[in-house]
């Protein structure tokens, strides 16, 4: 896969990939993949990120079901920024139940209150 290598990995090998809905072009979340996560979400058409909390690849929606079927990739003009257009199963995309990971909002440049209801409760998601 040629197109790894134009990669502008960071000094851990990995590269910040943003998940957005191809319909609304809502920006869903962000999180990191290596080259072996990258690799697999071009194979198996679906978001596959690297979770550095576990150290493992991470398929997303594996434990809630709310998987990202890719539609496009895209790489910033730096090569160092991944930008994944998805088709998100369910609605949510965040382990909050929310639609987005970005659903807190800077009030009165204060404080930050979320905007964004609970689609789905989280609870259900992860048992």
């Amino acid at each position: 896969m040629n197109f790894i290598s134009q990669i502008a990995w960071n000094s851990d090998g990995l590269i910040p990939a943003i998940a957005q809905d191809a319909i609304s072009n809502k920006v869903l979340m962000m999180a990191w993949m290596n080259e072996e996560a990258l690799q697999a979400t071009v194979i198996e058409q679906r978001a596959v990120y690297w979770s550095r909390s576990r150290n493992k690849l991470w398929r997303k929606g594996e434990q809630s079901g709310n998987i990202q079927r890719l539609v496009g990739l895209h790489l910033d003009c730096d090569n160092d920024t991944i930008l994944l257009k998805v088709v998100q199963k369910g609605g949510v995309a965040c382990h909050t139940g929310r639609e987005s990971c970005f659903f807190k909002i800077l009030q009165d440049n204060n404080n930050w209150i979320a905007a964004d209801e609970v689609i789905r409760n989280p609870e259900e998601m992860y048992r």
